[in-house]
């Protein structure tokens, strides 16, 4: 009786052991999510007329799928961009005008999903609107896709101009029939904005802010938006009319990956 009690004791510390260990391990906890630092803000807090279309909580991308770590259409910019877009939106609703924007901090790990999207070149369903004359394999080498991206430095965000009264937007069906980013706009997909000449996250030279084969309209929209953001402290990256960059930087060299939800700047 004596040796089975002590096999039982055995039995019953080596049972514990393994509970304690199971417990403690990675794959059993689950981790908290990062949270913004202090100097993040959703920018809806700081100026809630700026119109959001959050393109990447919807299916209307490039990838034809939400993006990963997208879980609200919440616009989050770091504090100094978010009132430099607050001075711009004061000036331009003066003249009549808004703006949108498409996407504001993006995290490290929705840079991940598109990096593996580019590299399965079998996918390619939203080819005809966002990449009708580029060939997939040379996503990486003409700079469309990168593994890192200055969105998740919270101080980037991607916009255009919408003429007041803004008209409402229709949502994207997955599934319907796919026009070329680069079509005339009452042929392109409907969005309210003024006309840059090509639908955002357009992958083609015509999304240069400065091409020479945007003329007229389309190109006094794209200088007005980029005037207007100039003189609050954003810089233009010229292969994107809608990309622009608040300078300094307050993480120039941090790429963040808390996700986008209300909840990662709650605290604030």
């Amino acid at each position: 009786m004596t040796g089975m009690r002590t096999a039982l004791r055995a039995m019953a510390v080596t049972a514990a052991a393994l509970l304690a260990a199971t417990a403690l391990s990675p794959t059993a906890q689950a981790r908290p999510e990062p949270r913004a630092p202090e100097e993040f803000v959703a920018l809806r807090s700081v100026d809630p007329t700026i119109i959001q279309e959050m393109r990447y909580t919807t299916a209307h991308t490039f990838m034809g799928e939400r993006v990963d770590g997208y879980r609200q259409p919440v616009c989050i910019l770091t504090r100094p961009a978010a009132r430099a877009l607050h001075l711009a939106q004061k000036r331009l609703l003066r003249q009549g005008y808004s703006l949108k924007v498409y996407d504001c901090y993006r995290p490290q790990r929705a840079v991940d999903h598109f990096v593996q999207w580019a590299k399965d070149l079998d996918d390619q369903a939203m080819k005809r609107e966002f990449y009708p004359l580029v060939d997939k394999e040379r996503l990486f080498e003409d700079g469309y896709i990168a593994e890192k991206s200055g969105h998740s430095r919270g101080s980037t965000v991607d916009l255009t101009l919408v003429r007041l009264p803004a008209l409402p937007t229709r949502p994207y069906r997955p599934g319907e029939r796919l026009t070329p980013c680069f079509a005339p706009k009452d042929e392109r997909f409907p969005d309210n904005s003024v006309d840059m000449g090509t639908g955002y996250d357009c992958f083609d030279t015509l999304s240069h802010t400065d091409d020479p084969r945007i003329q007229g309209a389309q190109r006094a929209n794209r200088q007005f938006l980029k005037r207007t953001l100039t003189a609050v402290g954003f810089v233009n990256l010229p292969e994107e009319w809608w990309h622009f960059t608040h300078k300094p930087e307050l993480f120039p060299d941090t790429y963040f990956d808390f996700p986008v939800e209300r909840g990662s700047v709650g605290r604030h």
